[in-house]
């Protein structure tokens, strides 16, 4: 295994040799003669390895090793040392050193520790960016949504939340933003730390101030004791502020102000404090209108606004309502203590072809009720709520079927099984949840009733 290796040592005879070495072993190499430089050679580059001496003039190898762990913890270190400060090694190794050689070296060992040590690295790597990939699936597990729409600004969310970056997180309400706040707080380098979350649309000014930043003691009327804000709080970790294009101006003055500086100065106070904060903000409203209007900051706006996430309508991923719908359906027959096995295929059809103004949100009030009410095994369409059902057209094959009456159990099955295909648009996998069967047995009762989806969806 090839890497790129710093060696250290201020025996330039020493380190001109093992320069030869390490070459002709295809390795890529860089020297540094004293502790000092390779601490600052580890910040600057990327190195798979070191190999540092323990006896430097200046900074010795002890000492570098701590400092670089510092910033650095996983790289491997090796440390070279005489017979006689064997102990320097093993107080070394105590710090953090991978292992230690003793001079002169075997080459043969060091080749060998050398493969070790960056196998573990790689091994160390690769088992980072699993779990890595695995945090990001958990923590977006909760947004439900197939289409390809959804896809595309789940990959964004998840590719964004690794930055650094502030997040302005856009859709109309009900869409699920603060739902992918937390999903982005959970994945990025922050998770460890708190996230808060700030209505600014539910607090007057003064009291959004001192939600925000904090207060002194008799600062203002009712400020009995000094109050940390939610920055402070929130230090090294995220601020989700909803309803960000409800602030008023003189707030978005000092919230610029907190941004551009990364101080907040509590209401009271003479002084600023330091903090350190990722600001995702989210609104139904469109800034770009209101930066126009002069009703938003441009300069603020351009400060959120380093990546733009929008949410699409519910209406816009309809194909994403079935899964939605079953979520939820299994949620609150838990809540609710039922036994309900799914919704009926007109109630299914209904629920779909419903434009949801109220978005995610609506359908699982809708959904929560209808667990309520129903009396059956499956939600039908009577359980709905009446605006969902309103303007409501069955698909006429059907509806007008089923209402001739005189139809077997079988005869009802495969119509059943028909029309949730076509909702789902041949997805086997949705339609089998829709119907809460598996897959397999999806696919048993087609080949029963002699059914494809190139029959069922003609041109498929």
């Amino acid at each position: 295994m090839k890497g790129r290796i710093l060696i250290v040592d201020d025996d330039l005879g020493h380190l001109t040799m093992l320069d030869t070495v390490l070459g002709s072993l295809d390795h890529i190499v860089e020297k540094a003669t004293d502790g000092g430089q390779a601490v600052k050679a580890a910040r600057e580059h990327p190195y798979d390895l070191i190999l540092m001496d323990v006896r430097m003039s200046d900074v010795d190898g002890i000492q570098a090793l701590e400092q670089i762990k510092e910033f650095n913890p996983s790289i491997p270190i090796i440390i070279m040392t005489a017979y006689s400060s064997v102990d320097k090694a093993v107080a070394a190794m105590k710090l953090g050193a991978y292992d230690y050689l003793t001079k002169p070296l075997n080459f043969e060992e060091l080749k060998i520790i050398i493969n070790r040590a960056m196998t573990h690295l790689q091994l160390s790597m690769e088992n980072l960016a699993l779990k890595e990939t695995f945090l990001s699936a958990s923590s977006f597990s909760d947004i439900i949504g197939s289409s390809r729409v959804m896809e595309r600004v789940m990959e964004t969310a998840k590719i964004t939340a690794k930055s650094d970056a502030n997040i302005l997180i856009s859709g109309e309400s009900g869409t699920g933003k603060e739902l992918f706040a937390k999903a982005i707080h959970k994945t990025s380098y922050r998770r460890e730390k708190m996230m808060v979350v700030v209505n600014c649309a539910a607090l007057t000014e003064t009291l959004l101030e001192s939600e925000l930043f904090g207060h002194e003691k008799g600062a203002f009327t009712g400020a009995d004791k000094k109050r940390d804000g939610l920055f402070r709080q929130a230090d090294k970790g995220s601020v989700f502020l909803d309803e960000i294009g409800e602030m008023p101006l003189s707030m978005q003055v000092k919230l610029l102000r907190t941004i551009q500086e990364k101080e907040i100065q509590s209401v009271g106070s003479d002084t600023s404090i330091t903090v350190d904060v990722r600001i995702i903000a989210a609104t139904n409203r469109n800034l770009g209108e209101e930066v126009k209007k002069k009703t938003f900051r441009e300069d603020l706006f351009y400060r959120l606004n380093v990546v733009n996430i929008e949410i699409p309508p519910l209406r816009e991923r309809t194909g994403d309502v079935p899964l939605l719908a079953q979520k939820f359906l299994t949620q609150y027959t838990k809540k609710n203590r039922k036994e309900l096995k799914g919704f009926t295929p007109m109630a299914m059809d209904a629920l779909s072809k419903y434009q949801w103004p109220g978005n995610v949100r609506e359908l699982e009030n809708a959904v929560e009720r209808a667990v309520i009410l129903s009396m059956g095994q499956y939600v039908s369409e009577k359980d709905l709520p009446i605006n969902v059902m309103k303007e409501y057209q069955p698909e006429s094959s059907f509806s007008n079927q089923l209402s001739m009456g005189g139809k077997s159990l079988g005869q009802i099955e495969s119509m059943a099984l028909i029309e949730t295909l076509k909702q789902t648009k041949g997805n086997k996998t949705e339609a089998a949840k829709i119907l809460n069967i598996t897959r397999t047995t999806l696919n048993n009762k087609m080949k029963r009733y002699h059914l494809s989806l190139d029959g069922i969806l003609p041109g498929k």
